[in-house]
């Protein structure tokens, strides 16, 4: 899900936010809420831990409003704020990482052909889910966001190359753990 650029709208929003408009900053909640969404679900891998950790997201971005300066795009500091929750989250939660999310859409049309896409959808969540948290960031925020490999690093505070070895040992061990998923293919 590529973000739109909404940095014009954004900083005269989170201005007006600064000064306490709650109108301005439900705006600005509006314009970010999907994608927020997307990327901690994805991280966390559970729909209600990811709307409390948006949630949580908002609320330091409201707290922080009256100090923001717009040095990035607000989505960058959006999705750090998110990040870091997540972060804590995990550290939090160990036995999450075993954990599916049971609720993710299915879209696949007739029932054979949603089971199997579910069961494929599971195990790569499995796998997701084994990985250290900084590498499931960088394939989340690459592939599942959709952000430039610049907007991911500078999200994650690494360098490009840092970036791109993390994508690298990442989806090494995606290829591994799906290995017999991909075995079993017609």
């Amino acid at each position: 899900m590529a973000l739109p650029d909404t940095t014009a709208a954004d900083a005269a929003d989170m201005a007006a936010a600064a000064l306490g408009d709650r109108q301005a900053f439900g705006r600005l909640s509006q314009r970010h809420q999907g994608w927020l969404l997307g990327f901690t679900q994805r991280l966390l891998g559970n729909r209600a831990a990811a709307e409390e950790t948006v949630q949580q997201t908002w609320l330091q971005a409201w707290e922080a409003a009256p100090g923001w300066e717009p040095r990035a795009r607000l989505s960058t500091w959006l999705y750090q704020i998110a990040y870091r929750l997540c972060l804590d989250q995990l550290g939090r939660n160990a036995r999450w990482a075993g954990e599916v999310a049971e609720d993710w859409p299915d879209p696949a049309p007739d029932g054979e052909a949603r089971a199997s896409q579910a069961q494929q959808a599971r195990l790569v969540q499995q796998a997701l889910a084994q990985l250290p948290p900084r590498q499931r960031a960088a394939l989340v925020l690459c592939y599942y966001q959709e952000l430039s490999q610049g907007e991911a690093a500078a999200l994650l505070e690494v360098s490009e190359s840092a970036l791109e070895s993390l994508l690298v040992r990442a989806r090494t061990a995606l290829r591994r753990s799906l290995a017999p998923l991909r075995e079993n293919a017609p």
